[in-house]
């Protein structure tokens, strides 16, 4: 199937939309039915969905973050009256269709992680070469900031974050430092102390994955996602299909798990004779591995190095 992908100029700027061809092949929009962005960000995958989907179909954009669908609505002006703009984390995608009397819908994209306009924005606190407040709130609802996190957390709760959620080597050296050197205000302060605490070929890859892990807490992202999966798929018609796009081990690891449970009849262990838990398949895998970006994609956007699509279809 052939697709013309014109990102505009607004939601280039915003984000770029990783594996865009081939999340759009793999979900396959048809002009009918309701269909979901549950991360719409800048609108980029959103208006690509909705240039397919419409006269027919309705476009749902959600976003916990206030900024992400101001930016939406602009960038899908000209689709007025076929999209619908809802302020929201994606953990309440039932609650959100349920209040919409939504009954079922044809496709659904989540595209994990930071956007690449949140990481360029000091005052937002994401990034470790920009100075700014410790934020890294996707939506300002959030009740804690990483400020709070670094600031309050004893030596061994930072050592946990920094090992599960960024698989940092040098986790406690780093945890150990924070904690001489509160209380800590700014992005500055934090990455100085990480790249004083690390070998020098270390600095930049341990910044990265320490305000990766403080960000995935600060958001409880692995949780909204456990959350959110589960009541995707029973939300989708038949036929109907769910692309999730990561870009951290265990978003992958989360995603590829919930997959398989949902496409699996029995959920029994082998040493049960006979099923008793009376679980059903829901859906279909379409990609029997993650599909992964070009060399080319690559290329032209390094933050797209990490993703990976995977994508199932309800039957």
């Amino acid at each position: 199937m052939d697709f013309k992908l014109q990102p505009s100029a607004l939601q280039m700027t915003y984000h770029i939309p990783v594996l865009l061809k081939e999340t759009l092949e793999l979900l396959n929009p048809t002009k009918e039915g309701f269909w979901v962005d549950a991360t719409a960000g800048g609108g980029g995958y959103s208006r690509n969905i909705l240039e397919k989907i419409t006269p027919g179909g309705k476009l749902i954009a959600i976003d916990r973050d206030e900024e992400a669908i101001e930016q939406c609505e602009k960038t899908l002006a000209d689709f007025e009256g076929y999209s619908i703009f809802i302020n929201d984390n994606f953990a309440n995608i039932r609650s959100i269709l349920n209040s919409m009397n939504i009954p079922g819908i044809k496709g659904i994209i989540f595209d994990l992680g930071v956007s690449s306009h949140q990481i360029d924005s000091p005052d937002r606190g994401f990034s470790y070469s920009k100075e700014g407040p410790l934020d890294m709130r996707m939506g300002r609802e959030t009740a804690l900031s990483a400020k709070d996190i670094i600031n309050k957390l004893t030596e061994s709760e930072l050592v946990e974050i920094f090992s599960r959620y960024g698989q940092e080597h040098f986790s406690k050296r780093i945890a150990s430092a924070i904690v001489k050197h509160r209380p800590l205000r700014t992005t500055k302060e934090l990455s100085d102390i990480i790249a004083g605490s690390v070998p020098s070929r270390s600095r930049t890859d341990s910044m990265s994955r320490v305000f990766q892990a403080i960000r995935i807490k600060v958001n409880d992202e692995m949780s909204s996602l456990e959350k959110a999966l589960p009541d995707a798929i029973e939300s989708l018609e038949k036929g109907g299909r769910i692309a999730v796009i990561s870009y951290h081990s265990l978003e992958d690891k989360i995603t590829k798990n919930v997959f398989k449970k949902e496409a699996t009849d029995c959920l029994c262990g082998p040493e049960v004779p006979s099923c008793v838990c009376g679980h059903k398949k829901k859906v279909r895998i379409l990609t029997k591995k993650p599909v992964a970006p070009s060399d080319e994609e690559t290329r032209a956007n390094p933050r797209a190095r990490s993703a990976k699509l995977r994508v199932a279809e309800r039957i």
